[in-house]
């Protein structure tokens, strides 16, 4: 990183919202109405990437892909219904307004389909701190591919050596690494600080409000992490 940070690019899903278990559910249910019995726990590791390739991830590559569309509809069938149930996280709001009152460009990058994106935004209700805002819709790939990340840059007019990502999953830190963008990590998704760490994460703190008390050592953890 060769310039000072001037934007935060943030994932929304366990990183502002609590909403990682809500999908963990919906996956569950949405994969047992087709008889695939898949542990909870293994679905869980695999929030954070978008629809076109968690069924990969727990099904195996080389899975009968026939019903694939019908399963991740089923999944947004069962987890629109959890909408309304749909909670920031602690500190979420305040931690963007803050960025945004710094004069930082603020800027959701999210593997969530665009009307799960428009339920998140409901949620945040922060719209007025919002530089720009990404969707699986906007991408060909999602996370850890970084297409979204690419897009989420391009619309806020920001180049990868001035941001910082914010994350929950080792699919956010994958694809912030992957264009240089140091990854600051978040255990309110439900991963430990320790596997985050070790996948590259310039830092990790507990939930928004956390990283909102801790903002400056944050910033700078990972603008020296960028150098090294």
């Amino acid at each position: 990183m060769t310039k000072p940070v001037t934007g935060v690019l943030f994932d929304v899903d366990g990183t502002l919202v609590d909403s990682v278990y809500l999908h963990v559910v919906a996956w569950w249910q949405a994969l047992r109405q087709h008889d695939l019995d898949v542990p909870a726990a293994g679905i869980h590791r695999a929030i954070g990437m978008g629809s076109d390739k968690i069924l990969d991830e727990l099904l195996g590559p080389g899975h009968d892909s026939s019903g694939d569309d019908a399963i991740r509809a089923a999944h947004s069938s069962i987890y629109a219904t959890y909408w309304p149930a749909l909670r920031p996280l602690p500190g979420a709001r305040r931690l963007l307004d803050t960025c945004a009152d710094r004069g930082l460009r603020t800027v959701l990058a999210t593997s969530a389909s665009r009307p799960e994106l428009d339920a998140l935004l409901r949620c945040l209700d922060a719209d007025a701190s919002l530089t720009a805002v990404t969707s699986a819709d906007d991408a060909d790939r999602s996370k850890p591919d970084p297409d979204i990340v690419t897009v989420a840059l391009s619309r806020s007019a920001l180049s990868a050596d001035e941001v910082v990502f914010v994350g929950d999953s080792v699919w956010d830190v994958r694809a912030a690494a992957r264009l240089s963008i140091p990854c600051i990590g978040l255990t309110c998704g439900g991963l430990c600080a320790a596997e985050l760490l070790d996948h590259g994460a310039a830092g990790v703190y507990r939930d928004p409000q956390d990283l909102l008390e801790n903002l400056d050592e944050a910033l700078t953890t990972a603008f020296r992490m960028a150098l090294s």
